[in-house]
């Protein structure tokens, strides 16, 4: 993922201490599913270390994993907008450990503080923007004929 994307670049050092003052330190074993498509998204990640692999249900066929995440990237955003339904399904490839926080008090505080929401709205969207690009380089990856790629 792009830097602009990850915690500690994304978000202006105040608001990230104000978002990390909500954390709560979980890990997670290898093969666990911290989420399911069209469930309700109520928290979310940042990982600390270990690998989540997001993946897309597809009809007929076996998941496809869209993209892996690492050390210090956002684990969800589904939690950020209505009607908070995960858009994806997330699984841990290694164990790991991450910062987890409960989407609604998140949500609360970007209500209260229009600056800390903004910038909280921001580094989702970025990551949103990202996400949408790699769903659509490996989704044509897989399943494109043959030189029908990114251009």
């Amino acid at each position: 993922m792009t830097s602009t994307t990850t915690l500690a670049s994304a978000l202006p050092a105040e608001h990230r201490t104000r978002l990390m003052s909500l954390a709560r330190e979980v890990s997670f074993p290898i093969g666990t599913r911290l989420f399911e498509e069209h469930r309700h998204a109520d928290r979310f990640w940042i990982i600390r270390t270990g690998t989540v692999a997001l993946d897309l249900h597809v009809p007929g066929r076996r998941a496809a994993v869209i993209e892996t995440l690492g050390h210090n990237e956002l684990v969800g955003w589904s939690w950020h907008f209505p009607p908070y339904t995960w858009q994806l399904g997330g699984e841990a490839t290694s164990p790991v450990r991450a910062y987890e926080f409960d989407a609604e008090t998140v949500r609360r505080l970007c209500d209260e503080d229009a600056a800390f929401g903004r910038a909280i709205a921001v580094w989702v969207g970025r990551v949103v923007a990202h996400r949408l690009h790699a769903a659509r380089v490996r989704l044509l990856d897989l399943y494109a004929p043959y030189g029908s790629g990114v251009r």
